[in-house]
């Protein structure tokens, strides 16, 4: 090779380094430019909502503001398009596809009227905001000073939410009259005579030590002014909306397909919750066969028990026999407690990386049971579920404890947020993948040696069986013209949830469409990912390094985990050879 050849090579590759370099800078200073205007918006794109903390100003949704993100992330379309794919290094290469896909949707969001729904059976703006103070980190004065102004603000905040839903009313997009003919209560909670009864007041019952008794003081009286003056005078204001002008206007038949236009935000809905782009009749009919499946598994259960009786007489005898139930609330927390500090103990055989941050366990008698991740790395996540003994079954504990904790969902956020990412990605929260996540989580205790009660094990078949009906009863009624009763004989029928169970879920799916298919659609497709790699890799196959690898990239699309996992059996085949 002479030196003219030599000298252009090195000039080439110069050139391709300082390209790839360039790229790689313009990709990070522009992720940098939409985390720090997602700060400033206090709005982040597909999280989890029990995340969310009121810290300082709260978001705004007036049309206007919508509008103003609407055209940033368009500005941030346009401009992702000018860096070249191709000339970032892997890492970022998985970082621009998730964030193109994530601005993508956004951008779809805006059309759609998700706006319209700012609450749901479960939850809404004003039990969120309630709830999240209980749960965060008070450890010094910036805490206190930036929650003071979220209490100021939020007059403003619940009236824009308020014309949301006025807004909504004007399309028909309002939520089934069946299902919210309670919900008053939620709002009617927090409207309290004196200020120390507020949820919102918690936070000035644990002040540091390190406050003088002045300060204290000080903060204590400024809570109670503005929760009698202003906090507690809206949400009157959002009751007397919601009883006087809101219920009149109630949608009559449960279905979202009713609306004009209901159809196509289905559509959209489903999409958006499972990642993938089944339809309606296909997740049905998927559902159909997942019910006949599990049904038989669980059938096989009642003769090995040789229970002398029918399907729906044996959940009727789970639902009502004492062994089945906890003594009493501290019992319930208690063996919860057990399970999950059990399943501590085996994640080193089943995971290569465990995260640092933990998680503690509360009753909760509002919500059943969910997973709060922590705001930041001053605290823990929170494992919810409802300590009342009549309301949680023993035999599903296991399950449920394995999907909410560890190796579910705790798990698996507390390694995203400690992951070396694009700050959007340790926040991200694709219900497919979370829910998936936590569902196969229920099944991986099985080869942990839990569900050695056979009673357990059913009630783990009975969380899979419950997760394969919402794939039934949410297309039932939003696509195919289900009636609520419909939903629920289909529910009660094949599940072991008592009637208040049955009902507030059958009335969770109606007010909120198309989450519920997450769960399902998730599981079965990292249950078909683990199975193509053991087929590909045969004796090669690593449980563990499979696993860190679903997880170990914070959450991802369907389609994306599938990319993922082609990607790693490829490169374990190599390393094999």
């Amino acid at each position: 090779m002479n030196i003219k050849t030599c000298s252009l090579l090195g000039v080439l590759a110069l050139t391709s380094s300082q390209t790839l370099a360039d790229a790689n800078r313009d990709f990070s200073a522009l992720l940098a430019k939409h985390w720090q205007n997602a700060q400033q918006e206090k709005v982040f794109f597909r999280t989890d909502p029990d995340a969310w903390k009121p810290e300082g100003k709260l978001a705004q949704w007036s049309p206007q503001a919508m509008a103003r993100r609407d055209a940033y992330n368009n500005d941030i379309l346009k401009a992702l398009k000018t860096i070249p794919k191709g000339e970032l290094d892997a890492d970022n290469q998985m970082s621009y596809r998730l964030f193109l896909y994530e601005r993508e949707t956004e951008k779809a969001s805006y059309t759609y009227q998700d706006k319209y729904f700012p609450i749901n059976f479960l939850s809404g703006w004003h039990t969120y905001f309630a709830e999240a103070p209980a749960n965060m980190a008070f450890l010094n004065a910036a805490d206190y000073d930036n929650f003071l102004i979220s209490l100021t603000d939020y007059p403003r905040f619940n009236q824009e939410n308020i014309d949301l839903l006025k807004a909504g009313a004007l399309t028909g997009f309002v939520h089934y009259c069946e299902s919210f003919k309670d919900y008053g209560d939620s709002i009617k909670l927090h409207i309290v005579d004196r200020p120390q009864d507020s949820a919102l007041f918690e936070p000035f019952t644990r002040m540091p030590a390190n406050f003088s008794e002045q300060q204290k003081q000080a903060y204590i009286a400024q809570a109670k002014k503005v929760i009698n003056d202003a906090v507690v005078p809206a949400y009157q204001q959002f009751y007397d909306y919601f009883q006087d002008e809101y219920m009149p206007q109630c949608r009559p038949q449960a279905g979202i397909g009713s609306v004009k236009g209901g159809d196509e935000y289905y559509a959209y809905t489903a999409n958006y919750y499972t990642t993938t782009t089944l339809s309606p009749k296909e997740i049905h009919e998927l559902g159909v066969n997942e019910v006949g499946r599990i049904q038989q598994e669980m059938d096989a259960i009642i003769q090995q028990v040789k229970f002398a009786g029918s399907y729906a007489q044996f959940l009727q005898f789970l639902a009502t026999d004492p062994q089945f139930y906890a003594s009493d609330r501290q019992d319930v927390l208690e063996k919860t407690a057990f399970i999950t500090q059990k399943m501590y103990g085996k994640l080193p055989a089943f995971f290569g990386h465990l995260p640092r941050n933990t998680f503690t366990i509360k009753g909760s008698a509002s919500r059943g049971a969910f997973y709060m991740p922590p705001p930041d790395n001053r605290s823990p996540g929170t494992y919810f579920l409802s300590a009342d003994p009549k309301q949680q079954p023993l035999y599903n504990l296991e399950a449920l404890s394995l999907h909410e904790a560890v190796p579910g969902h705790h798990l698996q956020n507390a390694i995203a947020q400690e992951l070396n990412v694009p700050e959007f990605r340790r926040t991200l929260n694709h219900s497919a993948f979370s829910e998936g996540w936590g569902l196969y989580s229920e099944r991986l205790g099985k080869e942990a040696g839990f569900y050695q009660n056979p009673y357990s094990d059913f009630g783990r078949l009975g969380y899979e069986m419950w997760r394969a009906v919402r794939l039934v009863v949410d297309t039932g009624i939003h696509a195919f013209g289900w009636t609520r009763q419909q939903a629920v004989d289909y529910l009660a029928a094949r599940t072991a949830l008592t009637e208040k169970s049955v009902n507030d879920q059958i009335d969770r799916y109606i007010s909120w469409p198309g989450q519920a298919l997450a769960y399902k659609i998730g599981e079965i497709k990292i249950r078909q990912l683990r199975a193509k790699a053991e087929k590909a890799l045969g004796n090669q196959f690593d449980l563990r390094a499979f696993h860190d690898t679903v997880i170990g990239q914070g959450s991802l699309p369907m389609d994306v985990l599938d990319d993922v996992i082609d990607e790693w059996i490829t490169k374990e085949l190599k390393q094999a050879k």
